[in-house]
């Protein structure tokens, strides 16, 4: 039973229409979980996580908890027109078409190392179709830019996506010793991001000099320098060691305590999907993991992995890197982060998972929810199809990916 709750599960992950049930990815992960509950795979205990059993916990509160402190941490800055602002100073800076493209690209990357990648995408996107219908330039890499370098850009730390979230909730890793890895991979990924764009639009982008002028955002200044400092401050606590998901949480209530003003507005930013979406999947995988079919899996793609160190991390990034794109990588890194103990080397099999599946990311236009949220904000504008997107995310994507990897087991090669 539980097996097949999954898999129903997962043909709505997947994108998949059942043409009887008109349900997206959050609904059908809604869906599988009340399945789980209803057929008596997992129990009201195990959901509400009221055994003293930790291991028959099934959400994993400290995931959802640090999205929910980052969300409002961001949606703070949002209002307080930090992402227009420092999209405006950006833009200003650049006075050619090449070097729009590889600030955009940069700036993008860096929000993202400490930003959830998502809000970044949602916030940097209405501003650069303004700047690019400005300017006349062709709409198409500068919004390939935002969303490519927002996935290569949030490898760096635990809190740049979703997944890299969940992986730290399941490796207990320390944020500084995960971002010592994982920063040289994703300044080089990001690097090959701006060099293939500029590459494969060489003929679009023109070479003369532009004055771009967009509109100075209204700055909320006390707002802004509140945001910013206490934001520094819980990634100063990330680095000190301090509870990850509490500290980003506590960091928002601060903000919210000071601002002086109607929380509502800030509450009504956050996505409340996103969270149920990662509560279902918690509740859907732990039942799938309970009656051993996580283990029937990992056994399945067993002979991909086996051999010596060097051929089990390659076979688990190359897995990783189809998996991610086939059911995304958020419910793969679900799957896959029980499996990651047993490897040989853990640790490097943590890092593995966390650059793989983030980099997967920019393969196809579905590979990333980064990806879907810049095209869907651009729909009036850009029509792009998954075929056009895949001409660019496969070759930005291979290289990254053989890059990256190839850094990463450097690293621990040598440290």
């Amino acid at each position: 039973m539980a097996l097949a709750i999954f898999l129903l599960t997962y043909v709505f992950i997947a994108g998949a229409r059942l043409p009887f049930l008109k349900l997206d990815r959050p609904g059908g992960a809604l869906l599988g979980a009340v399945l789980m509950v209803v057929l008596g795979v997992v129990t009201p205990a195990e959901v509400f996580n009221h055994s003293e059993d930790v291991s028959r916990h099934a959400v994993d509160l400290d995931t959802i908890v640090l999205l929910l402190g980052m969300m409002l941490l961001a949606a703070y800055l949002a209002q307080a027109a930090f992402f227009r602002t420092a999209g405006a100073h950006t833009v200003r800076l650049a006075h050619t078409p090449r070097l729009l493209l590889a600030a955009v690209t940069g700036i993008s990357a860096l929000l993202s190392a400490f930003l959830v990648n998502d809000t970044v995408c949602l916030m940097l996107t209405p501003l650069v179709l303004v700047v690019v219908e400005d300017a006349r330039l062709p709409p198409v890499p500068y919004l390939l830019a935002v969303c490519m370098g927002s996935n290569s850009g949030s490898v760096a730390t635990f809190t740049g996506n979703p997944q890299n979230m969940l992986i730290q909730g399941a490796s207990k890793l320390s944020y500084a010793s995960f971002a010592a890895y994982m920063a040289l991979p994703a300044i080089l990924s990001t690097g090959i991001v701006i060099a293939m764009l500029l590459y494969l639009f060489r003929k679009e982008l023109p070479t003369k000099r532009f004055e771009p002028q967009p509109q100075p955002p209204p700055v909320d200044r006390p707002l802004m320098v509140l945001t910013v400092a206490v934001m520094a401050a819980v990634v100063v606590a990330f680095f000190a060691g301090f509870s990850m998901s509490w500290s980003a949480l506590t960091g928002a209530a601060v903000v919210m305590a000071m601002a002086r003003r109607e929380p509502r507005a800030i509450m009504e930013r956050v996505d409340f999907v996103l969270l149920v979406f990662f509560a279902s999947l918690f509740i859907v995988v732990y039942g799938v993991n309970k009656y051993g079919w996580t283990e029937e899996l990992r056994a399945l793609f067993a002979p991909l992995m086996a051999g010596p160190p060097w051929r089990e991390t390659l076979g688990f990034a190359a897995l990783t890197l189809v998996a991610s794109n086939l059911f995304s990588n958020v419910p793969f890194v679900m799957l896959a982060r029980t499996w990651v103990p047993t490897l040989q080397d853990p640790e490097l099999g943590w890092h593995v998972l966390a650059l793989c599946s983030t980099l997967a990311g920019n393969l196809t236009l579905i590979g990333s929810v980064a990806n879907l949220i810049v095209f869907e904000a651009a729909r009036d504008k850009v029509k792009m199809s998954f075929l056009d997107y895949l001409r660019v995310g496969v070759p930005v994507t291979l290289l990254s990916f053989i890059v990256g990897l190839a850094v990463l087991l450097a690293e621990h090669a040598l440290f």
